[in-house]
């Protein structure tokens, strides 16, 4: 069998793997079991240089890589890739690393020594997506390989040169092939490798169904299993927004990556003062975004990675506007749509009872309501099968707070959105999965405690 990368750019086969045999999947994950005790006893600082190092090398690809992720995922190259993102994450999980993974000393007397230390699972499988590849990988690969665990990449078929360029990198770096291995593996020998307990943590970014099947392999192992899944995360505006500045960044919150990101922007809730002012504001600068080949450096929205997710918000889209939404962007702008190529669209007049305002839709489509309240705009925002994110708009601090206490996400940003900052735990509610990641807690989840509880000889 082989895995192919079907180019969103014109429709050809970018690039094909074979996938290793079952045979050939077990002897890789032995060899990556028999490697992490001696990478778990290298000293700490060691590990994080070679991590380091690694990344750096990454950087250095860069120029290659930029390229690339047009040709695999449809990301237009004017926007430069995904390093900055990618190395800030690494270098700040780099720099915790000596706190996050101390000991937690309770008693060190003449009488005892207790305290909890925290020690790798083993091997930790990372099971990472196409639409930023690079960045929700290192996500997990950076703290797993410098708490002392061992890593076998398993990277989405979209983006397949990925895990290619970070294997290359990091062997590069000086980390054996062994400790970070990359492989491309069909989804039942995922599958019976994880239900044969394979891999003491799995780490997985995807879709439900995905983290569903994850969770199922998984079942009667005890195997620690993350879940970083879907998002329909809303924005709500209220009446003492800035509201060019909640314009701008809700809009690229919604179209950036043709709207494929899990914590992209789905649904936009704008007190009613506002409300036809932001929609003006919003379809002005949306009508002003260029569609095209990504390679193109005029392109601000590729096509999105696959036709066929292309033609699922048409779908809903279609089915919005026959139940009474109203279209405000032009397609007239857009002479490119077609195929896997999607002109960004926003919608009014919509309501819960519509697809596009309930499923997650990752693609660059953004439906907007008028809110007469603060109540009114929790709950709506809390009607949802999701919890990743939400945008809060207000200078007041405290009133935005006092939304997020009662908000069910794992993150609320004020005056900001879609942005994953490393010193925060980045987590989920619902369907949106479990675990977290980044921050010390990424630490503890690639880790487990360990107590000591040690009483001395005395005479």
């Amino acid at each position: 069998m082989t895995v192919k990368c079907i180019s969103p750019i014109d429709g050809s086969v970018y690039a094909e793997r074979p996938t290793l045999s079952a045979d050939e999947a077990k002897k890789a994950v032995a060899r990556a079991q028999a490697a992490q005790a001696d990478w778990a006893a290298r000293p700490l600082q060691e590990r994080i240089d070679l991590v380091l190092s690694a990344v750096a090398k990454v950087g250095e690809m860069n120029d290659q890589i930029v390229t690339e992720l047009a040709w695999q995922m449809g990301r237009p190259v004017r926007y430069g890739g995904e390093f900055g993102g990618f190395n800030e994450r690494a270098q700040y999980m780099a720099q915790i690393a000596q706190d996050s993974l101390a000991p937690m000393v309770v008693e060190d007397s003449d009488t005892f020594r207790r305290m909890i230390k925290r020690v790798p699972h083993g091997v930790v499988l990372v099971v990472a997506p196409w639409n930023y590849p690079f960045m929700t990988a290192i996500n997990t690969i950076a703290p797993a390989l410098i708490a002392g665990n061992t890593v076998v990449l398993k990277h989405a078929a979209q983006t397949l040169l990925v895990g290619e360029r970070l294997a290359e990198a990091f062997h590069a770096a000086g980390v054996p092939e062994e400790v970070f291995m990359n492989v491309f593996l069909d989804h039942q020998t995922t599958t019976d490798l994880i239900a044969a307990r394979a891999f003491g943590f799995v780490n997985f970014t995807g879709s439900v169904a995905g983290g569903k099947a994850m969770e199922h392999a998984a079942a009667g192992t005890f195997t620690g299993v993350g879940l970083e899944l879907g998002g329909k995360d809303p924005g709500y505006v209220m009446e003492n927004a800035d509201l060019d500045a909640a314009v701008d960044t809700l809009m690229d919150g919604a179209m950036f990556n043709s709207g494929q990101c899990c914590c992209g922007i789905e649904r936009i809730y704008v007190h009613e003062s506002l409300f036809d002012a932001f929609v003006e504001k919003a379809t002005a600068l949306v009508s002003t975004y260029k569609l095209g080949n990504p390679l193109d450096a005029e392109t601000t929205i590729g096509p999105m990675a696959q036709v066929r997710f292309a033609d699922g918000v048409r779908s809903q889209i279609a089915e919005a506007v026959a139940a009474g939404a109203k279209t405000h962007i032009d397609p007239a702008l857009f002479p490119n749509d077609g195929g896997a190529y999607l002109m960004p669209q926003i919608l009014t007049n919509v309501t819960h009872d519509m697809r596009v305002m309930r499923e997650e839709s990752f693609g660059p489509v953004v439906g907007i309501m008028p809110v007469k309240s603060d109540a009114e705009a929790i709950a709506l925002m809390n009607d949802c099968d999701y919890g990743l994110t939400v945008s809060l708009w207000t200078p007041d601090v405290e009133r935005a707070e006092a939304i997020a206490d009662q908000l069910e996400t794992g993150t609320v940003f004020m005056n900001r959105a879609d942005y994953l900052d490393p010193a925060l735990c980045w987590t989920g509610c619902k369907d949106t999965g479990r675990g977290g990641g980044l921050s010390v807690i990424g630490f503890h989840n690639l880790t487990r405690p360990k107590s000591y509880h040690m009483k001395k000889v005395t005479n």
